[in-house]
């Protein structure tokens, strides 16, 4: 008697656990983030790939839930150009497409100074995060393909901005570089020349940006470009 019991317990927590799987759709994940930001505004990218559940180019205004720790972080983000990253729990990454039925609004994470899957240090710890806006929300495809041109989308609209380079070929590479502009400088897309998953200097930013945003623009850094996730 005892046996049969312990099987049928046994077979349903099997049946419970498979059916509280089965619950997440196929955009359930762990949907790390770049962190960038200033006083003037704060952000996170999704860290992409090419495979689900993690293709998605996603791009969100953010802002931490406590107003101390908000102003906090923006004043570490704007101290110094360092990485920055934030590892989120599980979620459904395609809830925060703007016209989603079930948004997600908010969401807990751990802050962390460096890369949260390669050594990073954790600086602040289930981090109640809001989110404000959806900036960029795009599927990316798997297929192999070139383009010869890179976009970047402006991100932030005062005097310090970021570039945010839009994944469109494969192989690819995801990065962002830190702006300083004049308030009224124009919110246009950077179109840089592209050979492979090189990526164009500072110096060669600082041309188109003088010419086709801002003569007064000015390139801060990089704060980051990778090429392994997008291989």
């Amino acid at each position: 008697m005892r046996r049969l019991l312990s099987l049928f317990l046994l077979s349903f927590c099997c049946i419970f656990s498979a059916h509280a799987e089965n619950k997440h759709g196929p955009t359930w994940g762990v949907h790390g983030m770049l962190l960038f930001g200033n006083n003037e505004g704060m952000y996170v990218s999704h860290l992409p790939m090419f495979h689900a559940p993690h293709d998605y180019q996603v791009v969100l205004q953010i802002r931490c839930l406590d107003q101390q720790l908000d102003a906090a972080i923006k004043a570490r983000l704007e101290q110094k150009l360092v990485l920055w990253t934030m590892e989120p729990e599980q979620f459904e990454i395609a809830r925060l497409a703007a016209d989603s039925k079930l948004p997600l609004k908010q969401f807990k994470a751990n802050v962390v100074l460096g890369h949260f899957e390669q050594g990073g240090k954790v600086e602040y710890k289930d981090v109640a995060v809001v989110v404000e806006k959806t900036l960029i929300f795009r599927q990316l495809s798997p297929q192999m393909r070139n383009n010869n041109q890179a976009v970047y989308h402006q991100i932030g609209n005062g005097t310090q901005r970021f570039l945010l380079k839009e994944i469109d070929s494969r192989p690819d590479f995801d990065h962002v570089l830190a702006l300083s502009v004049p308030a009224n400088a124009a919110m246009s897309d950077v179109v840089m020349k592209k050979t492979g998953s090189q990526a164009a200097t500072d110096a060669e930013f600082l041309q188109v940006l003088q010419s086709k945003v801002d003569k007064r623009a000015g390139v801060k850094g990089t704060i980051y470009l990778d090429r392994a996730d997008l291989e």
